[in-house]
């Protein structure tokens, strides 16, 4: 085994991972894990990630020059950018900024969009109370303006193209592409937003990796 394995699906979490393999030019093997179908509950899939969540990679390269597993999206993200002196600049500020905007998806954008998308989308023949659709509107919002003030004078999150842009620019994608929530979440109000995306989803890379590990 030569090349990185990816366990993975098509979603914004999954293609954080091939996105970045696919910028960075590192050769992979995907794995399609389809999590309807269970497949993440394999013993195979737990020895690489005990929390059974795509994706999840196996490095036959480690830092020590053994295999090594590596399970969470924005560690998977790190792990790739620290091998390849790539998406993360070595500048001492700049490093420390991406991170921190890495962290900023792991634990608002994904859970928060995460939540508008379950409860606006698909949780409607299981709750027909207005809160949980408000609250997360409302949150998913507030983010989105958190981004489009980031994003002020600047092309990308931390100036350059990094991780933190493919951190969180498919959970960007999905709100109206498969949440259909754009007009819930007044998306087009969000202008700077809105260009910086466009301006990710025209490279190459974002067009290979979108489709990597894709449903059925």
């Amino acid at each position: 085994m030569k090349k990185i394995q990816l366990h993975s699906l098509a979603t914004p979490n999954g293609q954080k991972v091939s996105i970045a393999l696919e910028e960075l030019g590192i050769e992979y093997d995907a794995h399609t894990i389809n999590i309807m179908n269970g497949d993440q509950f394999t013993p195979e899939f737990i020895a690489l990630n005990p929390n059974s969540k795509i994706p999840a990679i196996l490095d036959p390269n480690g830092p020590d020059g053994e295999p090594i597993a590596v399970m969470e999206s924005g560690a998977i993200l790190l792990h790739l950018a620290e091998k390849s002196g790539k998406l993360l600049s070595q500048d001492p500020r700049k490093r420390n900024e991406t991170i921190q905007w890495l962290f900023f998806q792991m634990a608002s954008i994904g859970p928060m969009f995460g939540q508008f998308g379950h409860f606006f989308k698909y949780a409607g023949d299981k709750c027909d109370h207005p809160y949980p659709v408000e609250r997360y509107t409302n949150e998913a919002k507030r983010l989105l303006a958190v981004l489009e003030n980031r994003l002020e004078g600047r092309d990308y999150i931390v100036d350059e193209y990094s991780i933190a842009d493919i951190a969180i620019f498919p959970w960007v994608l999905c709100l109206d592409k498969f949440y259909n929530g754009g007009e819930q979440l007044e998306l087009s109000k969000f202008t700077k937003v809105q260009s910086w995306l466009d301006r990710c989803l025209d490279k190459p890379a974002t067009q290979r990796g979108l489709n990597v590990c894709p449903f059925n």
